[in-house]
């Protein structure tokens, strides 16, 4: 399941990018990276999961599918926060900059009173 959570983010997110998302300043092509990677780490496990247990591969229990599930969706939560941490702290429109030194000239600016 882990696989192919991430594998559907990685499919949905380039599909995002390659409808427009790459002209904007968004980096959502570093999104596309961050989950097609962890779908190649995913597809590695899997291959070597499967050299161990062979035929058995097919068969989870449903607790195992459960807790992949939720360690899917976790994998994707994770590279929704790294992104957003990395939008934020390269901040491509500008706008907390502009925030930020609204604030500033804010508190340099004497009241008149």
């Amino acid at each position: 399941m882990t696989l192919l959570i991430t594998v559907f983010a990685a499919i949905i997110c380039t599909v995002i990018w390659y409808a427009g998302a790459h002209k904007s300043n968004m980096k959502v092509g570093f999104l596309c990276w961050l989950y097609w990677g962890a779908s190649i780490m995913w597809f590695v496990d899997a291959i070597f999961e499967y050299a161990e247990l062979r035929a058995e591969f097919f068969n989870p229990a449903p607790l195992d599918m459960l807790n992949d599930t939720y360690l899917g969706l976790s994998v994707v939560a994770l590279g929704l926060l790294i992104w957003l941490v990395n939008v934020l702290i390269t901040d491509p429109k500008g706008v907390i900059k502009e925030k930020l030194f609204k604030k500033i000239e804010e508190k340099k600016v004497p009241s008149e009173n």
